[in-house]
């Protein structure tokens, strides 16, 4: 009885034993689609000597973003340590206050070439090697377009900037380099939003109404000359106007008939002054005879 026991007890350790790479399994192969690690070959020259070169192996661990978008910034983990015996060694007239750059390359989307990453101040004593950041670099780019792009291990650069190295490390045989893919969404504010019917709704188009507007030129003269009674306190009263109306329409400008009216125009030009003449006589007749 106590045979099956022990027997069932061992059977369930080793399934247990079993089980625990079936699980990391999964965990590995999704690192091994993000990081990119291995022995980068690189001659490195220097300003003072470029016919001097130093042969330097770095094992550079590169780590993708899972989140990458196109328009927004993206950050790239760039870890660099030494192969034993191949290190970068400063010149011989040692450097101060100066930084190390490294660099990413990219092929595949366009406007998208490079990514950048910079370390904090390093002094180094002539023939010491040159420390790499021990917490690694973040390479830092934009990517103006989606897409899917091919990242390998570019250049590393010593320099007090990235515009004046006086260590440049060039990546030999760059093409034997392993590439991995980089993935870049396009930006969900910008992409454009079709419509129910498939199609993409591109911008509404501005309609443009222009409206003509005719004037309906109406003239009036008003009624001249009517002479009233003269009552007991001799009170007389005078009339006599003539009156032009001319309508504008709105936003036009008045310019007036003038001398280039037509003939029908000048008819009532005409008739208005005779109106205007004759109330102007009566009115200096009745004066004259008031006065006698």
């Amino acid at each position: 009885m106590r045979i099956p026991a022990v027997v069932s007890v061992v059977f369930a350790g080793c399934l247990a034993l079993a089980s625990q790479p079936a699980h990391a399994a999964p965990l590995s192969m999704e690192r091994s689609l993000r990081v990119v690690a291995e022995v980068v070959e690189y001659e490195c020259t220097t300003d003072e000597n470029a016919a001097e070169t130093q042969d330097v192996k770095i094992n550079v661990e590169l780590t993708m973003p899972d989140d990458a978008t196109a328009g927004q910034q993206m950050s790239i983990a760039w870890r660099g340590t030494y192969a034993t015996g191949s290190e970068l060694r400063a010149p011989t007239d040692g450097l101060s206050d100066v930084k190390v750059y490294a660099y990413a390359a990219f092929t595949g989307i366009e406007n998208l070439t490079s990514a950048t990453g910079v370390s904090e101040l390093v002094s180094v004593a002539a023939g010491q090697i040159i420390p790499l950041p021990q917490t690694g670099l973040t390479l830092k780019t934009t990517s103006p377009n989606a897409g899917t792009a091919t990242v390998r291990p570019a250049a590393v650069n010593i320099g007090p900037s990235p515009t004046a190295p006086v260590i440049q490390c060039e990546v030999r045989d760059a093409t034997t380099l392993t590439t991995y893919t980089l993935d870049v969404a396009q930006d969900a504010q910008t992409s454009p939003t079709p419509s129910p019917d498939g199609t993409v709704a591109g911008p509404k188009p501005t309609r443009t109404v222009t409206a003509t507007v005719t004037a309906s030129v109406s003239d009036a003269v008003s009624d001249a000359g009517s002479d009233a009674g003269s009552d007991e306190d001799g009170l007389e009263q005078d009339a006599g106007a003539a009156q032009e109306v001319d309508t504008t329409p709105v936003g036009g400008a008045a310019t007036g008939g003038g001398g280039e009216a037509g003939p029908d125009g000048r008819m009532y030009v005409l008739t208005g002054l005779a109106i205007t003449l004759a109330a102007c006589a009566g009115l200096l007749l009745r004066r004259r005879l008031r006065s006698r």
